[in-house]
């Protein structure tokens, strides 16, 4: 037998000795102190030490391992090993199956338990860079500007140099939060930390709550998630019962017919035409503060007096061009940017978006000139819908300018036509500006209009 004639004692000389003869596939060279030993050559210079032997009439061969990996004794030890399972009638090979597949299991335990331990670790803040990618409102693009900056401002960690006045910026409400696990947010955690921001400010913690609530349905509405989170933990009895009044808080500035005059003459203070037009626009149409300052000049069609805005309700909503209005913007600046190219906002402004984003400071000169208290931007909104009111105009016309969805009005209007909105929009515009006590001549021809760097 061939197994005969290449049996020896195996030695680390005549180990490191053996090659594979020319031609062939592989070799074997047998030990004679272990007979069910060998170690096995191919052509490439591998060696293997292999165990071989007879079980139930048939022959199995099994691989010990490589040469560096197993010095002589050791690989006799396991060949002695198997040998002794083949004469028990154990086939050694599917032990090892089994053993790999015990070894596979285990791994596969251990990892899920890693998973499973990581997801339970999950925090607030692991998920908050995702929700704010992915937890805009339905058929929304984006965010609302104002509302993702509420959501940053809220979850900020402070102590960043204030742009404006002195001193640092205060660690956002819903900090403290990031570092929950998603698994520890339930009524009672919530309501611990409800109550201490409450101590803060009560309606600033409010806030705070609502946008956590949006965050929470978010999460919950994720299948990975979802086992994580308790959605209704922000709606316990427990933290509602605690917050402030909504009617009581429900604001209701606007501006008086008798503060027009002042408020008017205190826009035309600002030295600065195009915020000015960007407030006074605001109490002429009642659109958002969103919507005007996002105005760009090629929605706005001087030839057929109509102006297209961008719509919080639909995608947009086309509006009439009222004269004043129309008068005031045609008379604008046409910005262009530091490369020489145009700005497309009308109300453009040195800005990230690269138009007006926050007006609060000018707004509030405004209102001092007009010795007007606790005005709000959104009071502007509200101030053109009583005027509206007073200038005869129906409250369909005024929800369908503003921008009201139809079923949100008790009239519950019909859409009317630009042409059918543009007598009571004229009309509206009219009686504010007899109101502000401001002569107006819709025939004289607007000033010529100029470029600004």
């Amino acid at each position: 037998m061939k197994q005969q004639e290449n049996r020896v004692n195996l030695t680390a000389g005549r180990v490191d000795a053996f090659t594979c003869p020319t031609g062939k596939a592989q070799a074997f060279l047998w030990d004679t102190d272990t007979p069910s030993l060998a170690l096995r050559v191919t052509p490439t210079g591998r060696k293997t030490y292999v165990f071989e032997a007879r079980l139930n009439g048939a022959t199995i061969r099994m691989t010990i391992g490589t040469l560096t990996d197993w010095p002589i004794k050791e690989a006799r030890t396991r060949a002695q090993g198997l040998k002794m399972m083949v004469d028990a009638g154990t086939d050694p090979r599917e032990v090892e199956r089994d053993r790999q597949a015990a070894v596979t299991e285990k791994k596969a335990v251990a990892l899920a338990k890693v998973a499973a331990d990581k997801v339970q670790a999950l925090t607030v803040g692991d998920l908050w860079p995702q929700y704010l990618d992915e937890g805009k409102p339905k058929r929304r693009p984006a965010w609302k500007p104002r509302y993702r900056a509420d959501i940053l401002l809220m979850s900020s960690p402070g102590g960043v140099k204030k742009v404006r006045g002195q001193g640092f910026t205060r660690v956002g409400p819903l900090y403290p939060l990031m570092a929950m696990p998603l698994t520890q947010i339930n009524e009672d955690t919530l309501k611990a930390w409800h109550d201490k921001e409450a101590r803060q400010g009560a309606d600033y913690a409010a806030r705070a709550l609502m946008i956590f609530r949006g965050f929470l349905r978010w999460a919950a509405s994720k299948p990975e998630y979802r086992g994580l989170v308790n959605r209704a933990a922000g709606s316990a009895p427990a933290i509602l019962d605690t917050l402030p009044s909504t009617k009581a808080n429900k604001r209701k500035d606007c501006l008086e017919a008798a503060q027009l005059p002042g408020w008017f003459a205190g826009a035309d203070t600002l030295g600065n035409r195009t915020i000015a037009t960007y407030l006074k626009a605001l109490v002429l149409t009642g659109a958002r503060r969103e919507e005007m300052a996002g105005l760009r000049w090629e929605d706005v069609d001087f030839r057929w007096s109509r102006i297209t805005l961008a719509d919080k309700v639909n995608d947009t909503r086309v509006i009439p061009l009222s004269p004043y209005l129309a008068q005031m913007l045609v008379t604008l600046p046409r910005v262009t940017t530091e490369d020489g190219k145009a700005n497309p906002f009308v109300f453009a402004a040195k800005s990230a978006s690269g138009h007006i984003e926050e007006p609060r400071s000018n707004f509030s000169k405004v209102n001092k000139h007009a010795g007007v208290v606790k005005l709000t931007i959104h009071g502007l909104r509200r101030s053109f819908s009583l005027l509206g009111e007073a200038a005869g105009a129906p409250a369909g016309a005024i929800a369908q300018v503003m921008g009201h969805s139809p079923d949100s009005i008790a009239e519950g209007y019909r859409p009317r036509s630009i042409d059918a909105l543009r007598p009571y929009l004229a009309q509206i515009e009219a009686h504010i500006l007899q109101q502000a006590g401001i002569v107006f001549d819709a025939t004289a021809a607007p000033d010529a209009l100029r470029v600004v760097a």
